[in-house]
């Protein structure tokens, strides 16, 4: 069964795989002290900026919590939209392993705007409440949109204007750079991001996502926290290696925009029948729509995908680096007949 269900049901770029066999040879000193680990963490401050400090962990879960508690107090807050990943699916991790509470905004495009922290701007120097400390937006969003270099640029103004730090989840963060046709750098700490989650599982690793920090006074004591949060890699070479070929070449923009071009092309196509509603506009890989509810069950018997919102039969399907032109237009065919029926 092939799915549209995530870009992290793919398996792994060849050209990654080839990392992992060449680093799996001989002996490497264990923790990160190994000729792999030390050209990563060189080659993301060539990508992210020669001040930033990198560090790798198994999961994005991990790479959001860690950022997090790293920068907060437990009687700080997070600002961040209802939708937004650590506030959704993340299993309520943020706030157990932080103990710092979110403070949630609703927005209907999934995007962060200043004027919607408002209610909490009154929180500050009072004891009773918990004080806003960081605001944490998704490059792009769990609905598939995107924030513009000018509009990341006025949040990280607005955060710093108020003595906040602005942490970017970038699971999706190389979708982001290539719609944008801007780099990673530009996107993130060019714009005035303080901490970035940058994904590699959603884009054709198998498995690794790392915290970068804007500076090293961010990123003071925190490998104790990450060897505390047990995300302090034995075999690290295994994630390292996979890092060095995602950005060697920008190769996370080649798996990044192919995923992006099917998304756009599965819309194209859908766009075609009447009975389907495209609900967002594809700007990455994510392409959201409604269908008539008695045919979803039937097309996830040859499909799997989730349903992003039963109450009004949306649906969520999700293009990946693999994905090819012919297994869109098949699935296009399948729920072409599957209306027709």
């Amino acid at each position: 069964m092939k799915s549209f269900g995530s870009d992290n049901h793919s398996g792994v770029h060849p050209k990654i795989l080839q990392a992992l066999v060449q680093a799996n040879q001989e002996h490497a000193i264990a923790y990160g002290e190994d000729p792999w680990t030390q050209k990563a963490q060189a080659k993301f401050k060539e990508v992210f900026g020669a001040q930033t400090q990198s560090f790798f962990t198994f999961i994005g879960t991990a790479a959001n919590v860690l950022s997090i508690q790293s920068l907060l107090q437990p009687y700080e807050a997070v600002i961040c939209c209802t939708t937004a990943h650590i506030n959704i699916d993340e299993c309520g991790a943020p706030e157990r392993y932080t103990a710092s509470k979110l403070l949630t905004v609703t927005s209907p495009d999934g995007k962060f705007r200043p004027a919607l922290a408002a209610p909490y701007m009154h929180y500050f120097d009072f004891e009773h409440h918990v004080q806003p400390k960081l605001i944490s937006i998704t490059q792009s969003t769990e609905l598939g949109t995107l924030y513009s270099l000018q509009e990341i640029k006025e949040i990280a103004d607005f955060a710093h204007q108020h003595n906040m730090y602005l942490h970017i989840d970038g699971a999706r963060l190389a979708n982001a750079a290539a719609a944008l046709g801007c780099s990673l750098y530009q996107t993130s700490f060019d714009c005035g991001a303080d901490i970035l989650s940058f994904g590699g599982t959603k884009n054709a690793m198998m498995y690794g996502e790392a915290i970068v920090f804007r500076d090293e006074t961010l990123a003071q004591n925190f490998k104790y926290k990450r060897k505390q949060a047990m995300q302090l890699a034995s075999k690290m070479r295994f994630i390292s290696a996979q890092f060095l070929a995602l950005l060697q070449d920008e190769q996370w923009r080649k798996t990044a925009s192919h995923a992006n071009a099917m998304a756009h092309l599965l819309a194209q196509e859908l766009a075609k029948i009447p009975q389907v509603q495209i609900t967002n506009t594809p700007q990455v890989n994510a392409v959201f729509a409604k269908l008539p509810k008695a045919c979803i069950a039937q097309l996830q018997t040859e499909y799997f995908f989730y349903i992003w919102d039963e109450m009004q039969d949306e649906v969520r399907w999700m293009c990946s680096w693999d994905t090819t032109e012919e297994e869109v237009l098949a699935f296009v065919n399948t729920l072409k007949k599957i209306l027709a029926s």
